[in-house]
């Protein structure tokens, strides 16, 4: 396998993508980002570096915007792309459908296009076990049919439909595709981690929030699902694993032609409930909850069978479910109002926003 030597993360200064910098920084990679801070910090940046103990490059630039995307390939020598560029929220794209088509399909179009136009020809992509829709599988593997059934989800399938038509067109290209649900955690020096701009759209920086005493309670989504305990049912994986799974797939871009999809899970489910207890044991206090009506788009079950990545390339998830809940409860002590904004209570009426 070919190692690429500098790598363009788009989405950079998020929750992955800043942690899969300090991965990549840390095995030596030379490093740049975009991001248009639309719900991240630049700070994050600045930690990323300080934790890699070596520097980055950062440009703000929405990746819609073909001038500035052109500028950057422009300036550097870029090998890969790594792109996590994109709303992330089930419930949130429920509410505003056009602005995921719009954002994650358009992005991931321009992004294309520049790469083309630059001789760039290797992507990694973030993708999303929600593309695998409400199916009946204990586990998902990635031959089971997709059936999105959120904008978020649907915007997701078809990025991956512009990655297969490119290789298809264009034999120069390779391009693997990760699909995982939900990542959580934060690294374990609590230095980076989730801190969405407004009220969260996930479930792990609601609760942490919740828990510093930023929001009042967290609302689970549905208590009448056929599980064990009628909450939704879904697969936690620290954010390390999935950066770690995001470097590993930028140096195994060279092992196959056209677009390949791996998926990264733990392979073990954990309900909502399962894991408000979970971080409620982190956090040394019962969290506040109110079970509310199902949301639509949600899937009952969402587990990764992730033996495909195992067997191909060795990649193993290494943290567990109260690993990841530590590790998010330190980084919010760490920073109680994130990582640019005062501390303060939040509205109560936002509470319905949270992904679970």
């Amino acid at each position: 396998m070919t190692k690429p030597t500098t790598v363009l993360i788009t989405g950079g200064a998020g929750f992955i993508g800043s942690h899969t910098c300090v991965e990549l920084l840390g095995h030596g990679y030379e490093v740049v980002v975009v991001d248009d801070y639309s719900n991240s910090s630049p700070r994050a940046l600045d930690e990323v570096q300080k934790l890699a103990g070596r520097p980055l490059t950062a440009y703000q630039a929405d990746l819609r915007d073909r001038g500035a995307l052109d500028a950057v390939f422009a300036a550097h020598p870029i090998d890969a792309v790594i792109h996590f560029a994109a709303k992330k929220a089930v419930g949130e794209s429920m509410r505003i459908p056009l602005d995921y088509f719009d954002i994650n399909i358009g992005g991931t179009t321009s992004l294309l296009r520049t790469m083309r136009a630059h001789g760039v020809h290797k992507l990694v992509f973030s993708s999303s076990c929600t593309v695998y829709g409400s199916s009946d599988a204990t586990l998902l593997g990635e031959d089971e049919p997709t059936a999105p059934t959120s904008p978020y989800a649907r915007s997701k399938w078809v990025c991956e439909q512009l990655l297969a038509d490119t290789c298809d067109r264009y034999s120069e290209f390779s391009a693997v595709s990760l699909r995982y649900f939900n990542p959580v955690g934060a690294h374990p020096s609590g230095r980076i981690g989730e801190d969405p701009r407004g009220v969260p759209n996930n479930v792990m920086p609601y609760m942490t929030q919740v828990a510093v005493g930023r929001l009042e309670r967290l609302s689970v989504f549905g208590s009448d699902y056929p599980t064990p305990d009628g909450t939704a049912i879904r697969d936690y994986i620290h954010v390390v694993d999935v950066a770690d799974g995001h470097r590993l797939a930028a140096e195994r871009l060279d092992d196959a032609p056209g677009l390949r999809v791996f998926n990264l899970g733990t392979g073990v489910g954990a309900s909502v409930l399962e894991l408000v207890e979970a971080f409620s044991q982190a956090c040394g206090k019962t969290l506040p909850y109110e079970l509310t009506d199902r949301r639509p788009g949600d899937a009952i079950r969402a587990v990764a069978d992730a033996s495909k990545v195992a067997r191909e390339w060795g990649w193993q998830p290494k943290y567990d479910l109260a690993a990841m809940c530590r590790d998010a409860w330190r980084f919010q002590t760490l920073n109680p109002a994130g990582y640019d904004r005062a501390a303060g209570p939040t509205n109560d009426s936002a509470r319905t926003a949270q992904e679970v």
